[in-house]
């Protein structure tokens, strides 16, 4: 059953040793992502399971590791070679900085060592809303307490210097993510548009609908959305969900 959930970026520039002399630029959405992934711990899951997007389906067990080597320096997270995709990288990032958040983020530091049963999903890019909703669907019903932390960044076309150049659409679409992940709206994440997604270089959508898939049958009590900005022409949510 899900009891929380959690939606944020993975730009690999969230990562200070990445990002160098530019990292306090991302230092509200570092804050952001502590809160919510702080709320994923907090409520005592059973298993944790991080989804993403990446070029194909795949399942990574508690161990696997991943590096930001291809973005500049050979950060690691996790024992072993590296395997997971840049999504799930940053997520288990993410989780084994926990114990580096102080008190001002309002969450309770927990160890690496303190996490719950992990699980690595990678969605692929291009799956359709009913294979990402059927992933999420398996990911709730996995244990008796599951939270899920969803990796997915919204357009990438909002200004001219967005990787993808500027798209009219992109502002709206990603204005459409915003207010779904702020009221919980199970609806709109179901009905985004995979072809719509690709044109504005939406890389989240698949995971976005695999949160949609796993909440269908309930909706969150309560949704809050902690950050929505593009600071390189890229749209960024951060929020979290509870049940």
């Amino acid at each position: 059953m899900l009891v929380a959930a959690a939606v944020c970026p993975h730009p690999p520039l969230l990562v200070p040793q990445v990002a160098g002399a530019a990292a306090p630029e991302l230092d509200d959405l570092r804050a952001a992502c502590a809160a919510a992934v702080g709320s994923l711990l907090n409520a005592r899951p059973d298993v944790l399971a991080v989804t993403g997007g990446a070029e194909v389906f795949a399942s990574f067990p508690d161990d696997a590791a991943g590096t930001l080597r291809p973005w500049g320096p050979d950060v690691r997270v996790g024992p072993g070679d590296p395997v997971l995709p840049l999504s799930l990288t940053i997520g288990r990032w993410l989780l084994e900085r926990q114990h580096d958040v102080g008190p001002d983020a309002e969450v309770t530091p927990k160890p690496p060592s303190g996490l719950p049963v992990l699980r690595f999903e990678a969605v692929g890019f291009d799956a359709s809303p009913d294979e990402c909703a059927a992933l999420g669907g398996r990911l709730a019903g996995s244990a008796g307490r599951v939270a899920l932390l969803v990796m997915g960044d919204g357009s990438a076309r909002r200004t001219e210097k967005a990787p993808g150049y500027v798209h009219p659409d992109a502002v709206p679409y990603d204005g459409l993510l915003a207010a779904a992940l702020a009221s919980g709206d199970i609806g709109r994440l179901l009905d985004l548009d995979p072809g719509e997604a690709r044109e504005l270089w939406a890389a989240g959508r698949a995971a976005l609908q695999v949160l949609a898939g796993a909440a269908r049958d309930a909706p969150p009590h309560t949704a809050d959305l902690l950050y929505d900005d593009a600071p390189y022409g890229v749209g960024y949510f951060v929020a979290r969900w509870a049940w």
